[in-house]
C-alpha cells in the first residue's frame, strides 16, 4: 500500500482527542512510507492530519476544487496541490490515487464521501480497503446502523465487513495490509461487439 485517501473534517471537533488522533494517524503514514491523499485544506483534521505527515517526512497530495482554493483555505505546504474544477472531480481524482480509504470524524461532507466509495466497492468498481478510524467512539453509531442494515437484509454481510474498523491507526492499516476483498459480481458489462 503506497497511497491513502484520508476523509476527514475540516472542523477541529468538539475535543482534542481528534486533532491527536490524526497526528497520530499522520506520522503512522510516514512512518510506513505510506503518501496521504486529502482534500487539501490546511484546517482542522484535516490541516493536522496533513502537517503530521509532513512533519514527519512523509509525502501529501491534496486534491481541492477550485472554489475553495480560492478562499484560500489550501495548504500552502504540500508535496503536490492539485486543483480541480468540481467536488465530483476532487473525489474522482483522490480514488484514482488512492490503494485504499479511510474515514477520520467529520460531518456530512466526509459521510458522503466514505459512503460513495464504499457504495463503489460492493458494486466491484474497485477492490480497495475503506476504514473507519473510530476515533473516541465517533463511529458506533455508524457500526450500530451497519449492524442494522445487515440484520434487516439491506446490507449483505459480506459486504458489511468490507468496512474495517477499529480505534487505532496501527490496528486499522494493519488490517488494511491483509485485507481479502470479497468476492463481488461487478456490474458492469462489456460491449458486445
Amino acid at each position: 500500500m503506497k497511497t491513502l485517501a484520508v476523509f476527514c473534517g475540516s472542523s477541529k471537533g468538539a475535543s482534542n482527542v481528534y486533532l491527536e488522533a490524526a497526528k497520530k494517524l499522520g506520522k503512522e503514514l510516514a512512518k510506513r512510507h505510506i503518501t496521504l491523499v486529502y482534500g487539501g485544506a490546511c484546517v482542522g483534521i484535516m490541516g493536522a492530519v496533513a502537517d503530521s505527515v509532513l512533519e514527519a517526512g512523509g509525502k501529501v497530495i491534496g486534491v481541492m476544487p477550485s472554489f475553495l482554493e480560492k478562499r484560500e483555505i489550501s495548504h500552502k505546504n504540500l508535496t503536490e496541490l492539485i486543483v480541480v474544477d468540481s467536488m465530483h472531480e476532487r473525489k474522482a481524482k483522490m480514488a484514482e490515487l488512492a490503494d485504499g480509504f479511510i474515514a477520520l470524524p467529520g460531518g456530512p461532507g466526509t459521510l458522503e464521501e466514505f459512503f460513495e466509495i464504499f457504495t463503489w466497492a460492493q458494486l466491484g468498481l474497485h477492490h480497495k480497503p475503506c476504514g473507519l478510524l473510530n476515533i473516541n467512539h465517533y463511529y458506533d453509531p455508524l457500526v450500530a446502523l451497519f449492524n442494522h442494515m445487515s440484520d434487516e437484509q439491506f446490507l449483505h454481510e459480506k459486504y458489511r465487513s468490507m468496512a474495517l474498523v477499529d480505534v487505532e491507526p496501527n490496528g486499522l492499516l494493519d488490517q488494511f495490509n491483509t485485507y481479502e476483498p470479497p468476492t463481488v459480481k461487478s456490474f458492469i458489462t462489456e460491449k458486445q461487439t
